[in-house]
């Protein structure tokens, strides 16, 4: 399964982004925490090469906690700050301010010592599609300022939020880069909802995505749809359906249907907390 998906309008928001980035202190990274490496944007580490990060790691209350320790201490092994964060709940978002100073503390000083006092810190905002920016915005703002939606592309022109005093956000469309070079990394943002269900072979992924699952986590789908566990994931999707009642003329299971449960209760998180990556020893 080759997945690539790199819309016109991703050009566009590309450039818009480069002749930004000159204007902000900080980049907020935000990457979904179910999959910490595949969601990162290599065109944003080297377009911010220059520039303090802080990598928030977004929808955390959807991924394995043990595996989230893990890429944590990834991050800090190399000199990014990371905060684990639920933009929905508002978890771990106050933490954020603290980060903000600490990353920008050379540039603050560097300000005072010029008699800049009380100049806010601008962060830009960045990340791929439906990682969840414009509700992370929302939610640290404390108001509704950005459009917000589940489907990716929501996002599709940059624009300045003031927060308070310290900080200013420059919100930003999110990205994907033109090719992806590991085709694990396309599968996995894939099953996140992170490319357009549309240009996708939905029921190959679903397949993959209950192989992944009876191998790194057995059990759970057995304990949710009350189905046998097996190799042949077909099998399972049929009997999902049937379990679910979704069924064609003369009792057949709807393969669609069953697709659509387990790709939504997968990215909903309602089939439990998931990560599908972990850092490689020696990255």
């Amino acid at each position: 399964m080759n997945v690539q998906w790199y819309p016109g309008h991703m050009t566009k928001a590309k450039r818009m982004m480069q002749e930004n980035i000159r204007l902000v202190d900080l980049i907020l990274e935000l990457v979904d925490a179910r999959v910490p490496f595949s969601s990162r944007n290599p065109d944003i580490d080297e377009m911010g090469r220059q520039k303090a990060r802080i990598i928030l790691l977004n929808k955390c209350d959807l991924a394995d906690e043990r595996k989230t320790a893990l890429w944590s201490e990834y991050f800090r092994e190399r000199g990014l700050q990371a905060v684990l964060i639920n933009s929905r709940s508002g978890s771990g978002l106050k933490a954020i301010y603290g980060a903000v100073q600490e990353a920008c503390r050379e540039k603050i000083e560097r300000d005072r010592k010029r008699g800049i006092l009380n100049r806010p810190v601008r962060a830009m905002v960045a990340g791929i599609p439906n990682v969840g920016k414009s509700t992370f915005i929302n939610s640290f703002a404390g108001k509704a300022c950005t459009k917000t939606g589940n489907k990716p592309g929501v996002t599709r022109g940059a624009q300045w939020v003031r927060l308070n005093k310290q900080v200013e956000l420059l919100d930003t469309p999110g990205i994907l880069w033109p090719r992806f070079e590991d085709p694990q990394a396309g599968i996995r943002l894939a099953m996140i909802g992170s490319v357009k269900d549309e240009i996708l072979n939905t029921e190959e992924l679903a397949l993959k995505l209950l192989q992944f699952l009876i191998t790194e986590y057995p059990g759970v789908l057995a304990q949710r749809y009350g189905i046998r566990e097996t190799e042949d994931t077909f099998a399972m999707l049929c009997e999902t359906a049937e379990k679910r009642g979704c069924l064609l003329k003369g009792g057949r299971p709807d393969i669609q249907k069953a697709v659509g449960i387990v790709l939504e209760e997968f990215r909903g998180g309602r089939l439990g907390r998931f990560t599908l990556e972990v850092p490689e020893k020696g990255d």
